[in-house]
C-alpha cells in the first residue's frame, strides 16, 4: 500500500513539472525601426522617427548632436557620431547612428564696391583691389573664414566708409582672418574704418584728409557712431601704401571711429606700419595683441579719446620703435584716453626701424596725455646703430618741452602701478637735457605686482603653429 502511494507522488511531482517547463517565455513588442537621414553638417538638421508611437528620443553624446526627446529633430553640434535611442515604454529599445561632418567652405572673390547688404558664409575667400563698403551697407564674415590677399594683383585693401559697417562674427576657436599670399609685411592695406566721431586735428580743426591713399574727409559730430563690431579678427602682413598714399597703412586703422563700435580680441601681425593707429574719433579697443609690427605697436593722434580699453599686448621683434606712440596733433587738451591692463614687450634682437631713438615704451609727444594702469614694460633697452651712437631706451619718453609743460605738469598723464625690466631708463626722461620731467606725486607709480594684459589663447592668436601669447 505504502508503494502504491510513493508511486501517485511520483507521478504528481512528475506532472508538476512538466507542466512548469513547458510555460511559454514572456515576449517584448517590437518597436518599428529608426529612419532619417543619417549625415548632417554642423549647425544643420535632420529628423529620425519610427512609426511605433510614443517613445521617447536621446542622444549618446549631446557635444555631437543633440535630439528633442519628443520630436526626434537632430542639431548637428560639433564633428563626429552620436547614437539616438528610441524608447517606447514596455517594448523594446531601437539605435540608429547619427554621423556630423564639417561644415563645407564657400570660396569666392570680394570685389568693390559692395553697395549692398552681404553675409559672406564660413569660406576661403579672395578680395582683390581696395574693396570700399558704401554708406548703408553691412557686409558681414561668419566665424572660421580666411580672405586672401595676392600683391601681385596691385593695392588691395578692405575700407569701411563712413555709414557702413563691417561685422566680423570670429570665436577664440574660429577667427575670421585676413592674411597675404606673400607672407610679407607691407603687402596690402589692412582693414581702414571711417567714422562720424569727432576729431581734432593739427591746428584745432573738426575734420582733415586722411593720409591711406584715398584722399577721404574725416571727422564728424557722432561720438557714439556704429561701424560694426570686429570680433575674433586677425589681420597679418600689412602696412602697404595705396595709391599716392604719404604713409603706409597699418593692420588697423580708425578715422573718426565712434564708441558704438565694437573692437575685441583682435591681432594685427607682422605688419609694416604701425600695429593700431586711431586718427581721432572716441572708438575703445578690448583683448588686443600688436605682434612683430616694424613701426609702433600702438599709435594715435588726432584727439582719439576712447576709455575702456584694456588688455592690451605688444611684442616687438626684429623691427619695431615705440609701444606706443601717443600725440594729440599739437592741440592742449584734457580728454585723453583711457587704458588698463598692458603689456609692452621687446625682443631682445629687436631694433628700430631707421636705426633711430626710437627705442622706448611710451613716447608722449605734441601734447598728447591720458591715463595707463597695470602695466608691464620688458625689455627696452639701449640701442647702438652702426655709426656707434648709443640711443637710451627708457620706459616713458616726453618728447617736447609743451607736453611735458602743459600734460605732465598739470597731471594729465598718468602711469600706475607700471611694473619695469630690462629697460634703460626706469624713470620718465625728456628727449633732451632741456626737458625735465618730474611727474606730480601718485601720477606716475611703480610696482613689483603689476600683471599687466590678461587674455586668454587660442587659434585665434595662434600664426603658423605659434602661439603669440607664448611671448607674454
Amino acid at each position: 500500500m505504502k508503494t502504491k502511494f510513493l508511486a501517485l507522488a511520483l507521478s504528481l511531482g512528475l506532472l508538476i513539472s512538466s507542466c512548469s517547463n513547458n510555460d511559454d517565455p514572456i515576449t517584448v513588442p517590437e518597436t518599428a525601426p529608426l529612419t532619417g537621414t543619417e549625415s548632417v553638417v554642423v549647425g544643420g538638421t535632420t529628423t529620425f522617427s519610427s512609426t511605433t508611437p510614443g517613445g521617447t528620443y536621446s542622444s549618446g553624446t549631446p557635444s555631437v548632436a543633440t535630439v528633442g526627446a519628443t520630436t526626434g529633430v537632430i542639431t548637428a553640434v560639433s564633428v563626429g557620431t552620436s547614437i539616438i535611442t528610441y524608447n517606447v515604454p514596455g517594448s523594446e529599445i531601437v539605435t540608429r547612428t547619427v554621423t556630423v561632418t564639417a561644415t563645407p567652405a564657400a570660396t569666392g572673390e570680394i570685389t568693390g564696391p559692395i553697395e549692398a547688404d552681404k553675409t559672406y558664409a564660413y569660406g576661403n575667400y579672395t578680395l582683390k583691389g581696395i574693396v570700399k563698403i558704401k554708406a548703408g551697407v553691412t557686409v558681414t564674415f561668419e566665424a572660421g573664414s580666411t580672405i586672401t590677399i595676392d600683391k601681385q594683383n596691385g593695392d588691395n585693401a578692405l575700407v569701411v566708409l563712413k555709414g557702413a559697417k563691417l561685422i566680423t562674427k570670429g570665436t577664440a576657436d574660429k577667427p575670421v582672418v585676413f592674411t597675404e599670399k606673400s607672407k610679407l609685411p607691407g603687402s596690402w592695406g589692412g582693414i581702414i574704418i571711417y567714422g562720424d566721431a569727432p576729431v581734432k586735428v593739427a591746428g584745432g580743426g573738426a575734420s582733415s584728409t586722411s593720409e591711406d591713399g584715398n584722399n577721404i574727409s574725416y571727422g564728424g559730430t557722432n561720438a557714439t557712431d556704429n561701424s560694426g563690431s570686429l570680433v575674433y579678427t586677425r589681420v597679418e602682413y600689412a602696412g602697404s601704401k595705396l595709391a599716392d598714399g604719404n604713409k603706409e597703412n597699418n593692420g588697423f586703422t580708425f578715422y573718426s571711429v565712434g564708441s558704438g563700435t565694437v573692437l575685441d580680441h583682435l591681432v594685427s601681425y607682422k605688419g609694416a606700419d604701425d600695429g593700431y593707429e586711431f586718427f581721432g574719433g572716441t572708438v575703445s579697443m578690448t583683448n588686443a595683441i600688436s605682434y612683430g609690427n616694424t613701426d609702433d605697436a600702438f599709435d594715435w593722434q588726432d584727439g582719439w579719446q576712447g576709455q575702456a580699453n584694456t588688455n592690451w599686448f605688444a611684442y616687438q621683434t626684429e623691427k619695431g620703435n615705440y609701444g606706443m606712440e601717443i600725440e594729440a596733433s599739437a592741440n592742449d587738451n584734457s580728454y585723453g584716453p583711457k587704458v588698463t591692463n598692458i603689456t609692452l614687450k621687446r625682443d631682445a634682437n629687436n631694433i628700430p626701424e631707421q636705426s633711430d631713438n626710437q627705442v622706448d615704451a611710451f613716447q608722449f609727444k605734441r601734447e598728447g596725455n591720458g591715463e595707463y594702469s597695470n602695466i608691464i614694460i620688458d625689455g627696452y633697452g639701449n640701442f647702438t646703430d652702426p655709426a656707434n651712437t648709443t640711443f637710451k631706451g627708457s620706459a616713458v619718453r616726453i618728447q617736447d618741452d609743451a607736453t611735458n609743460t602743459h600734460q605732465v605738469n598739470t597731471g594729465k598723464i598718468k602711469l600706475l602701478n607700471v611694473k619695469i625690466t630690462n629697460t634703460t631708463n626706469v624713470l620718465p626722461i625728456g628727449a633732451t637735457d632741456l626737458i625735465v620731467v618730474a611727474f606730480p606725486a601718485g601720477n606716475f607709480t611703480q610696482s613689483t605686482t603689476a600683471t599687466g594684459a590678461s587674455l586668454t589663447t587660442g587659434a585665434w592668436c595662434t600664426v603658423d603653429g605659434v602661439d603669440l601669447l607664448s611671448k607674454k
